[in-house]
């Protein structure tokens, strides 16, 4: 299993440009939310015009199951912000045809928790997913609080 990479204090994570992850081709979406009611439906909606613009503008199309994968992340890195940072957050969506990147920030300087797999743990389980469908997940203090950062690869269309 991968693991996420937590920047140690004051040390900023080994994170490539977005440029770098994905290719120099981008489709790029981005949205405020402050843990309203709503917020994360209205995440998602973000993330799936994100997606039919990606599919758009490649003249590709984007699987179901990759669909899924990307509105997963988008939930549980917006879940974590909302629950432990009790504040705003910002989503960052950014893609190409090789790889979307979720970034998530928000303003608490607390790195998240990787907790190990345990069936029997109710809750905790959301970057064990996240780190699942990814292929790279980083988290690092920043002047406004951490960006997550998570990288997933595009599936086959089929």
């Amino acid at each position: 299993m991968r693991k996420v990479h937590l920047a140690e204090a004051g040390a900023p994570a080994a994170v490539p440009a977005v440029e770098e992850m994905v290719g120099l081709a981008l489709v790029y979406r981005a949205g405020n939310y402050g843990g309203e009611p709503g917020s994360l439906g209205a995440a998602r909606q973000l993330a799936d015009e994100f997606l039919d613009c990606l599919a758009a503008d490649f003249a590709t199309t984007v699987s179901e199951r990759f669909r899924f994968d990307v509105m997963l992340v988008v939930t549980e890195l917006l879940t974590n912000a909302e629950r432990y940072a009790h504040g705003p957050s910002l989503l960052e969506l950014a893609g190409s045809t090789r790889s979307v990147v979720v970034t998530v920030w928000d303003s608490s300087t607390a790195l998240p928790v990787v907790f190990p797999p345990d069936p029997s743990r109710v809750g905790g389980h959301g970057l064990e997913i996240v780190n699942r469908l990814c292929v790279q997940v980083t988290a690092e203090r920043v002047p406004v609080g951490k960006r997550v950062r998570a990288v997933l690869r595009v599936h086959d269309t089929t």
